[in-house]
Formats: structure tokens, sequence, C-alpha cells
């Protein structure tokens, strides 16, 4: 069973990998992106007796770092 997980940071914390991609894409002439946030999608290949908790709890230990990231489990 695949399940997506995607990681942002969360508000307020900066992003220069964001700020970058933002000041690119201006110097390459594209208007109108008032923003960019860089994150994170991981797919993971699970067996059906895979909890959601269990999933959430992989993301509180190893895949996210909670001080300053946020996390959304989906089904693929």
């Amino acid at each position: 069973m695949k399940r997506r997980i995607f990681i942002t940071l969360k508000t307020g914390v900066l992003d220069p990998q964001g700020k970058a991609v933002h000041h690119s894409l201006e110097g390459l002439g594209f208007a109108g992106v008032n923003d960019v946030r860089i994150g994170k999608l991981i797919e993971l290949d699970v067996a059906e007796d895979v909890s959601e908790a269990q999933l959430g709890e992989m993301c509180e230990k190893l895949l996210a770092n909670t001080v300053i990231e946020n996390y959304r489990i989906e089904v693929a």
C-alpha cells in the first residue's frame, strides 16, 4: 500500500532555498510569483497492516523535523 508524506516548513520558519528559487524565477523574467516554499515528498510502500499511528510515529521520529516542519500523510 502506497503512502505519500508531504513535509513542509512551519509558518514563520525561514526558507533560504525557497528564497533562492524565487529570486531565480524573477531573474528569468517570470512575474507574478509572490513567494516560494520548498518542501519534501516521501513515498512509502508499506504493508496493509501498517497503521496511520505507525506512519505518524515514523514522521515524528525520523522523517520530519517537527520543531520546524509539518507533515501530512495521504494514501497514494
